[in-house]
């Protein structure tokens, strides 16, 4: 039973870092894009999908919680602050994503918001990775670092370096997303942003190797463990060649793949530490009979999040185009949207509340391009010949 919820924990962890983490890397990059039509499409990719995103993290933690109450209980201890920076930042978030699709006013401020709210975020996860890895100030199973021991120049890098990753993703996102500037763009950013997170890792491997690490002893005698970060390798290289080939979605896939190297390669560093060298899965787990109290709550929520997330993407599924043509714009046709499954058949089944809260979103995404192309095209033409505005239904 403990090692199920250790594989429920860690799917939940990586299933948050890849989708949320390309939400977070869209607004990092935000901030190097100074034109707001620009900003505005890139917003439009993720604006609908962040909140979804964000269940896989409170299932994290409520699975932390209840499977292992010590480990849950000195984390919290030890990361207190960095963890309410990283709420308010995605609070910041959340609040500037939905002003910038309401409010037609004020859109630079609502972009400095999810911007800030993203870096914050993004900057907190990282160095609580770090602190961790770098080790806590523990006294048995005790926090005993006061308020910033988790503070090093290890997990201050790990910060940074994690808004590289994110970057990543959300470049390679972006890149599948969209069509025309947006795309050029994201196909920069994933050259920049590939070279900072390259000198990451090799800033990694020379602080462990320097710092005589205990983890280094793993991975010198057991070679063959070397296979999982060589497989992010490969993918860092294979992932320069899928920028240029004819499916973009290779680019946004092999991005997650190197994530997931790189978080396989940490769990294997630590195990069976869940706590490096502090304490181990079963030492931190709870009592049997909690645990299997707990299986009809994760039998339940953790398919309705996985149909939730694939029912997300399922529907804002379409690129983010620069421009329409009239009759699809008239006529309010989504053919991408709207002729997916769940749209047609799943969609019918779910209460009229429900239903309408889909379509205000498909309209709201719908407003903000079409506001924005229309602002591109008429700068083009010296503000001669404006298309007509899409008309209110």
């Amino acid at each position: 039973m403990i090692g199920v919820w250790t594989a429920v924990l860690a799917l939940s962890i990586l299933a948050y870092v890849l989708l949320d983490g390309l939400v977070l890397g869209v607004g990092i990059l935000m901030a190097f894009t100074p034109e707001e039509g620009r900003r505005q499409r890139m917003l439009s990719t993720v604006g609908l999908l962040w909140d979804g995103n964000e269940a896989w993290l409170i299932g994290a933690g409520a699975v932390m919680w209840g499977a292992f109450p010590i480990v849950f209980t000195t984390l919290m201890s030890a990361f207190q602050l960095p963890i309410m920076l990283m709420l308010a930042g995605l609070v910041v978030r959340r609040i500037a994503c939905v002003c910038r699709f309401k409010f037609k006013t004020g859109g630079w401020m609502w972009d400095a918001g999810f911007c800030c709210g993203s870096l914050v975020a993004a900057v907190m996860q990282g160095v609580m990775v770090g602190g961790l890895v770098d080790g806590l100030p523990l006294s048995g199973n005790s926090y005993v670092g006061g308020d910033f021991g988790w503070i090093s120049l290890f997990a201050t890098v790990c910060g940074i370096g994690l808004c590289f990753g994110y970057g990543l993703l959300g470049a390679c996102w972006i890149f599948h997303k969209s069509e025309g500037d947006p795309r050029d763009d994201a196909r920069q950013f994933v050259e920049h942003v590939a070279g900072g997170l390259l000198a990451f890792f090799t800033f990694l491997f020379l602080y462990a190797l320097v710092g005589d690490y205990r983890v280094m002893s793993r991975w010198l005698d057991q070679p063959y463990l070397l296979a999982i970060p060589v497989t992010g390798t490969v993918a860092s290289f294979l992932l320069s060649a899928t920028m240029r080939y004819p499916r973009d979605d290779l680019a946004l896939y092999t991005a997650m793949m190197v994530f997931a190297v790189g978080f396989a390669t940490l769990v294997t560093s630590f195990w069976p530490y869940m706590i490096p060298f502090s304490i181990t899965i079963d030492a931190g787990a709870a009592a049997p009979a909690r645990l299997a109290t707990m299986v009809p709550y994760g039998a339940f929520a953790l398919p309705v999040m996985a149909l939730y997330t694939i029912n997300n993407h399922t529907i804002f599924r379409r690129k983010s185009r620069r421009r329409r043509t009239t009759a699809s714009r008239q006529n309010g046709l989504h053919s991408e949207t709207d002729g997916s499954f769940f749209a047609r058949h799943v969609l019918p089944l779910i209460s009229g509340r429900r239903t309408h809260r889909w379509s205000q979103l498909r309209e709201q995404t719908t407003s903000c391009e079409d506001e924005v192309a229309d602002r591109d095209v008429s700068a083009a033409r010296g503000g001669a010949g404006r298309p007509p505005a899409r008309s209110d239904h």
